[in-house]
């Protein structure tokens, strides 16, 4: 692909939540996961991924309730798992004598990194051919539950998971940090206070419009929680309460254990 169209492809990105009523092929589907695999890097060419696809309306609508009844998982007509997956390759060393391993924190960091970059390979080939496609972070919310429901092995567990179909809305880009409050040159260098107020200055007025726009309700709830600023409303109980990060937080470590990922 010429230089310029993978920058168009980048720039034209947009998370997509609203579907027309038509199905996407299965074959394509199928094609573009072999080739995002083909075309995405994997420690040790080990492939420790899996891929669920979820059609099925009576299905999805019980990952509806899971990923925490967003509306799109019933609307699109696919949902894509990805899945860190160790345990067919734990299987393969099994069956040819040779020593276990990837039953550990290390490869299970490996094998989700292996499944979000496969993920984000998935989500530019959509994409190339039309498609739309929207992240769901529930995920990591609700992983014991989905991993429970889509029938997960032990040392199988999902990382992330997509909402895939034909785009029904054209929804504006969204903005993000300037490339000088992330790119480093040869060592990481601390921002000062009058640099985090520049950098993150049109994030905030871009995105505290973006929130209030979506309506009086929206407003009404930020005023009785008393958030006033967009920093304020991604830590709040509307956002991403710190209360409920440590708690899902222990889950994981739970779960990390009851997957055979911790000892």
């Amino acid at each position: 692909m010429p230089d310029k169209h993978f920058s168009d492809l980048l720039k034209a990105h947009r998370s997509i939540r609203q579907f027309e009523d038509r199905p996407v092929d299965s074959e394509l589907i199928d094609r573009i996961l072999e080739e995002s695999l083909q075309g995405s890097s994997s420690s040790g060419n080990l492939n420790m991924v899996s891929v669920i696809k979820t059609r099925d309306a009576e299905r999805k609508a019980r990952l509806y309730e899971l990923h925490f009844e967003q509306p799109m998982v019933l609307q699109a007509p696919l949902v894509l798992t990805f899945c860190a997956d160790t345990f067919r390759t734990r299987q393969w060393l099994s069956q040819r004598g040779a020593r276990l391993n990837f039953g550990n924190l290390l490869s299970y960091h490996v094998a989700s990194f292996d499944a979000i970059i496969l993920s984000q390979t998935v989500a530019l080939a959509l994409e190339s051919h039309g498609m739309g496609m929207c992240y769901m972070g529930t995920t990591l919310h609700s992983m014991q539950e989905i991993s429970e429901y889509l029938d997960c092995p032990d040392h199988c567990l999902p990382v992330t998971s997509m909402v895939v179909g034909w785009p029904a809305e054209q929804p504006n880009q969204r903005d993000r940090l300037p490339g000088k409050a992330w790119i480093h040159n040869e060592r990481y260098q601390s921002p000062s206070a009058q640099d985090i107020d520049r950098l993150f200055k049109d994030r905030e007025v871009k995105g505290w419009e973006r929130y209030r726009s979506m309506g009086q309700e929206m407003i009404t709830e930020m005023e009785a929680l008393g958030i006033t600023s967009l920093a304020q409303y991604y830590t709040s109980d509307m956002k991403y309460a710190p209360d409920v990060f440590e708690r899902d937080s222990a889950k994981l470590r739970e779960l990390l254990e009851a997957k055979g990922f911790l000892p």
